[in-house]
C-alpha cells in the first residue's frame, strides 16, 4: 500500500538574494519526508505565476507569511490523508485550491514548494532519487549546461543590457569535463579582467561583474577568455546569450541603457544580427520582447534553422504557448522553470508540448535560489538536454552542478552524454 500524507508544514527560509522564501515538508506516515523551496526570478514574464508577498515594511515588503499560511489552511487539509504514488494527482488538488489564472490567491511560491515537496516525498516513498522517480525506466543523458561567465541586465543593476553572457561547452564528453571547461573561462574572464582593472566583483548569480563599456566589449572579452583558456570559440565552447529583452523593449522599440540608444524594431533586429556576425553565439534567449510577437515573427523563422531561440518569458513554461510559438516558428527552444507555472506536473506538460513541437528543452534556475537541488534531478529525469542554473560559483549554485556530478557518478559507465546536438536549430 502507497504512504499517504500525514502532514504538510511550511516556514520561512532566506534565498540567495537576502530575501524571504516559503520552504515545505511533506511528511509521510512511514516517517519519510520530502521538501521544496521556491526560488524567486529578478526578470520576471507577465504571464507566469505571482509570488504572494506580504507587503508592509518588514523584509521591505518581501515576506512571505501570507503564502506560508496559505500552505497551512488550503494546502495541507486538501493533500493529508492522499496517496503519494500519484503525484499529478497531488498536483491537480494544489491547482484545485486557487481559480486565478497566476495563482495570485494562493501564491506561486506557495504552490511550487508544496509541489516540489509532494514529488520529492513521492521519490522517497519509491525508494529512489527524484531524478530516477521521474525518469519511470526510460534513457537518460546528463544534459548540456549553460554557465554565466558574466551578469548583467537585472542581474547586475543593469550595468550592461545583455542579462547573461554564458558559455557552452560544446566538445565536452561528460558533465565532469563540461564544468572543467568553463571553470577554465571563468578563471580566464577573471584574469582579463584583472589585467585591465575592471575586476568588480561578481553578480547575483555568480558571475564577473560587467564592468563594461558596451555590449560588444562584454562579448568580446568573453570570447577572449574562451580563447585563453585554449578552447576554440564555436567548435569546442559556444556563446548563450539571454537577452531579457523585455527589461528594455520601450514604445515598440528597444532602448540600450547602458549606450544610450533607442532602436526601432528593425534596428534593433539588426544589432542582434551584428552580434550573431561578429561572435561565436550559439544561442539567444528572449532576444525580443514578451509582447513583441511582430518582432518575434520577423527575427524567429529566417533564423532558427541555424541558431537555438529560446523563450522564457515570451513562453513561460506554457504548452500552450509553446504551440502557438512552434505554430508560427518564432522559435525553436523553451526555458522551463517551474515557479513559472506553480506545479511540476505544469512544468512536465510543458515538456511534453516541447517534444511535440520539436523544440529543445533547458531546464532553469532563477536569481533567487537556494541550496535546493530539485532542478538537476528535473533536468536529467526529464531527460531535457540542457539546464541553466547561473555560474559556477556561489553555493546555491554549486550545489545544483555538483549533484549533477553525483548523478553521473551513479550512472557509471551507463552514463550518456547529451552533446552538442540538443541546442535546438530546425
Amino acid at each position: 500500500m502507497s504512504p499517504r500524507i500525514r502532514e504538510v508544514r511550511a516556514r520561512q527560509i532566506w534565498d540567495s538574494r537576502a530575501r524571504p522564501t516559503v520552504e515545505v515538508d511533506v511528511v509521510l506516515d512511514t516517517g519519510q519526508v520530502g521538501r521544496g523551496i521556491a526560488p524567486a526570478g529578478a526578470s520576471r514574464g507577465i504571464r507566469e505565476a505571482s509570488d504572494l508577498r506580504d507587503g508592509g515594511s518588514a523584509f521591505g515588503g518581501l515576506g512571505v507569511s501570507r503564502a506560508i499560511g496559505n500552505v497551512t489552511t488550503l494546502l495541507a487539509p486538501a493533500l493529508c490523508g492522499q496517496r503519494v504514488d500519484e503525484p499529478g494527482s497531488l498536483d491537480a488538488l494544489i491547482r484545485a485550491s486557487d481559480v486565478s489564472a497566476n495563482k495570485a490567491v494562493l501564491g506561486g511560491n506557495a504552490a511550487t514548494a508544496t509541489s516540489l515537496a509532494v514529488w520529492q516525498a513521492a521519490a522517497a516513498a519509491a525508494g529512489v532519487p527524484l531524478w530516477q522517480y521521474l525518469a519511470a525506466g526510460d534513457t537518460v543523458a546528463m544534459p548540456m549546461p549553460q554557465v554565466q561567465i558574466f551578469g548583467g541586465g537585472a542581474h547586475a543593476a543593469r550595468r550592461i543590457d545583455i542579462q547573461d553572457l554564458l558559455v557552452v561547452p560544446l566538445s565536452a564528453g561528460s558533465m565532469s569535463e563540461a564544468l572543467a571547461m568553463v571553470a577554465d573561462v571563468y578563471r580566464a574572464a577573471g584574469s582579463i579582467m584583472t589585467e585591465r582593472g575592471r575586476t568588480a566583483g561578481t553578480a547575483e548569480e555568480g558571475g564577473w561583474w560587467p564592468a563594461f563599456d558596451s555590449n560588444e566589449e562584454a562579448l568580446g572579452t568573453l570570447t577572449a577568455a574562451i580563447e585563453r583558456a585554449g578552447l576554440r570559440p564555436r567548435d569546442e565552447v559556444g556563446i548563450a546569450l539571454d537577452i531579457a529583452a523585455s527589461e528594455f523593449a520601450v514604445d515598440q522599440g528597444y532602448r540600450l541603457g547602458l549606450e544610450g540608444r533607442q532602436l526601432d524594431r528593425s534596428a534593433w533586429i539588426a544589432q542582434l544580427d551584428q552580434w550573431l556576425a561578429r561572435f561565436p553565439i550559439v544561442s539567444l534567449e528572449d532576444p525580443l520582447g514578451q509582447e513583441d510577437e511582430a518582432g518575434w515573427v520577423a527575427f524567429g523563422p529566417q533564423r532558427r534553422q541555424r541558431l537555438q531561440i529560446i523563450g522564457d518569458d515570451y513562453l513561460v513554461t506554457s504548452a500552450d504557448r509553446i504551440h502557438a510559438a512552434s505554430q508560427a516558428g518564432t522559435c525553436n527552444a523553451v526555458l522551463i522553470k517551474v515557479n513559472q507555472r506553480g506545479t511540476v506536473s505544469e512544468a512536465l506538460a510543458a515538456i511534453r508540448a516541447a517534444r511535440l513541437a520539436g523544440f529543445a528543452t533547458i531546464v532553469s534556475a532563477r536569481s533567487g535560489e537556494s541550496e535546493d537541488t530539485a532542478i538537476a534531478h528535473l533536468a536529467v529525469g526529464w531527460n531535457a538536454g540542457q539546464i541553466k542554473v547561473g555560474s559556477i560559483t556561489r553555493g546555491e549554485r554549486t550545489a545544483k552542478w555538483n549533484e549533477l556530478l553525483r548523478i553521473e557518478e551513479s550512472l557509471g559507465r551507463g552514463a550518456v552524454w547529451a552533446g552538442r546536438a540538443v541546442l535546438g536549430s530546425r
